[in-house]
């Protein structure tokens, strides 16, 4: 009997435990649905992604039945197609205005990336936003001008157009395209500036700019120009180590970023195709300051230096290009000195100056206008002296730094107050928006986001606000900071998917050195 109920309370306990065991097992099993749940979400999320971006292709090729041109609203035109008007274009209500676009070009050029262009980093097109895809998906259809605004008559409200392309393309001189007139009952200059040579002979003869697409395509043809004529046999060594010579004038962002493009491209792409040349290629900056990139900060500039000097780039500051010619350049050394310096490819990348549209607007408000390097503005952006007549961006002398960002905020602010005037004003369309922006809206304020610069050898260097204090930055973390933060900004899903292709395809293939 003592042996039977052993046997039983044995069981039992077996039991107990089989049943706890079993409990154990089935409270480590939820591991399993939630992993599952996980993989789920995941999945899910990237089919949402694809789903969402397919839907951004689709609506991108299909736009919708725009409502055509409303007599009754005003016409307001937009000068140029750079950061601050297209800015304007991409957010301004169309329904409440009939839009005008006027510019020589027909597209949005994301400069940042423009030195990447000149070594074939990334592709022409791929920072190129073609204006007319904009204008399609607005609500109202919006008239484009491929033309240079080329004079203005503020009393007639009426701006003269000149078309400087011909039938096949090629451009004619100026006073000798086909010229037409519009009217506007409000206006919105934009036509950023042009380089600025300090009137140094030669420059615009012998010199490339860095501002254009044009320009970086010069730039392109002049450096694998210099290249191929360097790899024949019969020529002296002197005369090709001048054309293996390459100089950027300007110790500014975009001077800098391509002195640090041409190097990796030196290092990455000619050591490969041109093993006999590359050891002999040199790359020289010259900057008339103290130091280079004068508005980062001391730590910043200091790593910049010291980079280039580990990259075999030769800065030299304080010294001031006096003359530019065919083979050489005179420069004027620290020590009040001259010299002449050969080279194969000098790019000017220095400030800028006003475009000639900017001088005849100017000429037309008188003394409220004194200053020649653009238009004076007031607080909302109006030009003082004027009547229905903004300015922003380059061409406009608003206190802020001429940068892509100062343009790009006042294009916002501006589009965002015409809009709120519009819509508060519908049931008077004679409202004056021009007086009551004062009355109604807030004063413009830039609020800086930080500078970026690329240096080369896959560094960056940042300097970013950070509440009351700047945060600095520089090396390789840095520069996928700053290739996350220019996709980031790019003007759209095509242009996004281009240049991200084009970083790829540079990781595997390398650059292009074909000539255009």
């Amino acid at each position: 009997m003592r042996a039977s109920r052993a046997a039983i309370g044995a069981a039992a306990q077996r039991m107990g435990m089989s049943t706890f065991g079993s409990g154990a097992a089935h409270k480590a099993k939820p591991r399993t649905p939630r992993l599952r749940k996980l993989k789920r979400a995941v999945y899910g999320a990237a089919l949402g992604g694809l789903a969402y971006t397919g839907w951004l292709m689709y609506r991108n090729r299909n736009p919708a039945e725009q409502v055509p041109f409303d007599p009754s609203k005003k016409t307001l035109v937009l000068l140029g197609t750079g950061w601050g008007s297209t800015t304007i274009l991409k957010n301004l209500d169309t329904e409440n205005f009939n839009v005008v676009v006027v510019s020589p070009r027909n597209y949005f050029l994301f400069t940042p990336l423009l030195p990447s262009c000149t070594v074939g980093t990334i592709e022409n097109r791929s920072i190129m936003e073609p204006v007319r895809l904009l204008m399609r998906h607005k609500n109202r259809e919006v008239k484009f001008y491929e033309a240079e605004c080329t004079d203005i008559d503020a009393q007639k409200k009426e701006l003269t157009l000149e078309r400087r392309v011909d039938a096949d393309g090629n451009g004619v001189p100026a006073g000798e395209g086909e010229k037409t007139t519009i009217n506007y009952d409000y206006l919105v200059v934009g036509v950023g500036g042009t380089v600025n040579t300090f009137g140094t002979p030669g420059v615009e003869k012998h010199a490339c700019f860095l501002k254009e697409m044009g320009d970086a395509r010069k730039i392109r043809r002049r450096l694998m120009d210099s290249i191929e004529s360097a790899s024949f046999d019969d020529i002296s060594q002197d005369e090709r180590d001048r054309l293996l010579h390459m100089v950027v004038v300007g110790g500014g962002p975009t001077g800098i970023e391509y002195a640090g493009e041409l190097h990796d491209f030196l290092v990455d792409d000619l050591t490969q195709w041109y093993p006999e040349l590359a050891d002999r290629v040199r790359i020289t900056l010259v900057e008339a300051l103290p130091n280079v990139l004068p508005a980062f900060d001391k730590k910043l500039i200091d790593y910049t230096q010291s980079t280039f000097k580990e990259n075999k780039i030769t800065i030299l500051t304080r010294t001031m290009v006096k003359e530019v010619n065919e083979k050489s350049f005179a420069v004027q050394n620290p020590d009040g000195s001259r010299s002449e310096i050969p080279y194969g490819l000098l790019v000017w990348a220095t400030g800028i100056k006003s475009q000639p549209v900017v001088d005849k607007i100017r000429e037309q408000f008188g003394s409220a206008q004194s200053n020649r390097r653009g238009l004076l503005v007031d607080e909302y952006l109006r030009v003082k002296g004027a009547a229905d007549v903004w300015a922003l961006g380059d061409c406009a002398l608003s206190g802020y730094a001429p940068l892509a960002q100062v343009a790009a905020q006042q294009g916002k602010w501006l589009s965002r107050n015409l809009n709120r005037l519009a819509a508060q004003n519908a049931e008077t369309p004679d409202a004056d928006l021009f007086a009551l922006i004062e009355k109604k809206c807030r004063p413009f304020k830039y609020s800086s986001q930080g500078s970026l610069a690329y240096i080369g050898s896959e560094k960056a260097i940042a300097d970013l606000p950070f509440f009351n204090r700047n945060i600095t930055a520089g090396g390789i973390a840095t520069f996928w900071f700053w290739k996350s933060a220019y996709l980031s900004e790019l003007f759209s899903l095509r242009n996004t998917t281009l240049v991200a292709s084009d970083w790829v395809k540079r990781f595997f293939f390398g650059r292009d050195i074909s000539r255009e």
